[in-house]
């Protein structure tokens, strides 16, 4: 890394490209021309030696270094706001508001327990709730704009261009069928993968194309789904007693093979890894208490992945 000083600007310009994941977005939320924050970028991957920013379809998604300077640079940018700024304090020790995640279920089994433990942990007076996607009336877009949700957790590639974005941690897709399946291990290839017949769980998405086949055509993968869920934990119950497959995150797949005969193959090709996101609107962006709930977010996403 260069030795060249970073200064308040640039360290500003830097956490809001790595938020926003965009120069566009970057320039209107700092009130400045996208030329000016490209060049700010170009200056700030020279200091870095590090691209920051890289393009994944069509949008750009912050590179492995740059995730890891994401607390950083907020955290002195706290500081400097905490000096020229003096701003009400929030105290989660004492606190009796109640806080509203919008989550897919796909993280109840392991993201949402760590999130719970940690927030009465920090606020014993405390109230949280969370929220299934597809029961928020008008989505997770009108939710957090109406303040009805405080945050909202997902892997989306492209969500919501006026939402605030900060990357949580990564995943990756695999296979998950039953132990006793006819597809013996080390056997599913492309053609093998494609003329099976698949289990999918309905998101909030409407849109056919969600996050999972977007990533599977990506690879030139396509599949046969012959069987529809409502809910993610519905799926190995189901697989345990059928020769169907399902495609979905590494972390899900691994939990559930420690509980049934279940086993894990890798989707061929080589799909690229899924980012976890923490979104949240305009309205709470300098909310001390907001501020403090995504910073545990943060924090349980961080350690789960260490």
């Amino acid at each position: 890394m260069s030795k060249e000083v970073i200064d308040s600007h640039l360290l500003k310009v830097l956490h809001t490209l790595l938020i926003e994941s965009s120069v566009s977005r970057t320039a209107t939320l700092l009130g400045q021309s996208q030329p000016t924050v490209s060049v700010a970028l170009r200056k700030l991957r020279q200091m870095t030696g590090d691209p920051l920013l890289v393009r994944s379809g069509s949008r750009m998604i912050p590179t492995a270094h740059a995730l890891t300077l994401i607390d950083p640079a907020a955290q002195a940018l706290n500081s400097i706001s905490a000096i020229l700024n003096p701003t009400t304090t929030f105290n989660p020790a004492t606190t009796n508001r109640t806080f509203r995640i919008g989550s897919p279920d796909y993280l109840d089994v392991f993201f949402v327990p760590a999130v719970v433990d940690v927030f009465h942990t920090e606020a014993p007076h405390a109230k949280i709730e969370f929220k299934h996607l597809m029961m928020v009336d008008g989505g997770y877009e009108h939710g957090l704009e109406s303040g009805f949700l405080d945050l909202v957790i997902g892997n989306w590639r492209t969500p919501a261009e006026h939402l605030h974005l900060q990357p949580l941690c990564q995943d990756e897709l695999v296979c998950l069928m039953r132990e006793g399946h006819p597809i013996k291990p080390g056997r599913l290839t492309k053609p093998v993968y494609q003329e099976a017949e698949h289990l999918a769980v309905t998101t909030y998405n409407t849109n056919a194309w969600g996050t999972i086949d977007v990533e599977l055509a990506r690879n030139g993968l396509s599949r046969t789904v012959t069987t529809t869920l409502p809910y993610f934990g519905m799926a190995p119950y189901v697989l345990v007693r059928s020769n169907l497959l399902f495609t979905t995150t590494r972390t899900l797949a691994t939990h559930y093979t420690q509980l049934l005969p279940l086993r894990i193959e890798p989707i061929p090709g080589e799909p690229q890894a899924l980012t976890y996101y923490q979104l949240w609107h305009d309205r709470t962006h300098r909310s001390a208490a907001a501020a403090w709930l995504r910073r545990l977010v943060g924090k349980v996403a961080k350690e789960l992945g260490e």
